[in-house]
């Protein structure tokens, strides 16, 4: 199917971003129509009811059919607890991850959420969190974790997992390679890390490892700076860590996303066309942009213009839409 691709239908396949709105605007349609992203991901601000928030959706793949492009992965952050796009009154809030005590837990919770997803015509939930959170520091991620114990992580984060795409909900894992040990919210800015590739690997690695045997569709970056790997670039732009870390030695080879390049970890150190070089240049495959402004028009003519310079940029731009489109296949209803 990419073969007969324009090089703005695959860099618009490389990008996931966020809009304002409520309902298929000009601005969704511009979206989708002349900048042709691959995928759209909801906030509070997109969502009012079930029926409004289903029709939402339906409009969107169907105008996406309509001027010939791909359907679109729509996401959502529906983790549980504090993070959760899905409120009361209008919808049921689930309990926070940490509170699950047990694997059949776990089953019933992503089941559950999971029809309530596909429902609304929602196919991608950013979620599981497998980060582990140490019991001896205030990590960031305490309140949104399975634990503090890797296995456990593991053990219950794979079971999230093939439930949720048991039921047709793509299921993303974050944040690689781990933000459990870190106490600075990259939301604010770039937090560092220091630690080895052995260190990870005897910890925080340990549930990635366990959702790649799963099947996971997706993994997420973390926009923290791992310096013992890379003293340069945190993990979401970074060659060693995506490239020679999560694709070569560990073997993946499904949908690698950013965390959200609006977030200080990034903007506060980096403009949007050199965060973007790195991340062509490391296999990341979607940039995932959450909030309406320029970046989202400026990533997409550098994705174009990257490729069009650089055949290796080109080359391993055809190897990202290929993966992406293999998701879609897989899981949403593809019109001829």
């Amino acid at each position: 199917m990419i073969k007969n691709f324009s090089n703005s239908q695959i860099a618009g396949q490389r990008m996931m971003v966020g809009f304002n709105g409520t309902e298929l605007n000009n601005d969704l349609r511009y979206l989708i129509k002349t900048l042709k992203v691959g995928g759209i991901i909801l906030f509070s601000r997109n969502i009012k009811d079930p029926r409004q928030l289903n029709r939402l959706c339906t409009s969107i793949q169907e105008y996406a059919h309509s001027v010939g492009q791909p359907p679109l992965f729509i996401a959502i952050d529906q983790e549980g607890g504090t993070v959760a796009r899905l409120k009361k009154p209008h919808f049921k809030e689930f309990s926070g991850i940490r509170k699950l005590e047990t694997e059949s837990d776990v089953i019933n919770f992503a089941t559950e959420m999971a029809d309530v997803l596909k429902s609304l015509g929602i196919n991608m939930n950013m979620a599981p969190v497998l980060d582990v959170a140490p019991i001896n520091i205030q990590s960031i991620m305490k309140k949104r974790t399975f634990g503090h114990d890797p296995g456990r992580v593991s053990e219950m984060g794979s079971a999230f997992i093939k439930q949720h795409q048991k039921k047709g909900i793509m299921a993303v894992g974050k944040h690689f390679p781990g933000i459990g040990r870190t106490t600075l919210d990259s939301h604010l800015d770039l937090p560092e890390l220091e630690t080895t590739e052995s260190e990870l690997d005897s910890f925080d690695l340990i549930p990635f490892k366990a959702a790649i045997d799963a099947q996971v569709s997706g993994i997420m970056l973390s926009h923290i700076r791992y310096t013992g790997i890379d003293p340069h670039w945190p993990a979401s732009l970074s060659p060693g860590i995506v490239s020679s870390l999560l694709r070569d030695k560990m073997g993946f080879n499904g949908i690698v996303m950013t965390d959200d390049l609006d977030m200080g970890a990034v903007i506060n150190h980096y403009d949007i066309h050199t965060a973007i070089h790195q991340i062509l240049t490391a296999d990341v495959d979607i940039a995932l942009i959450c909030h309406k402004g320029p970046n989202i028009e400026i990533a997409f003519e550098e994705i174009k213009k990257k490729m069009a310079d650089d055949t290796r940029l080109k080359k391993k731009g055809a190897q990202a839409v290929l993966r992406i489109m293999a998701c879609k296949q897989k899981y949403l209803p593809i019109k001829q």
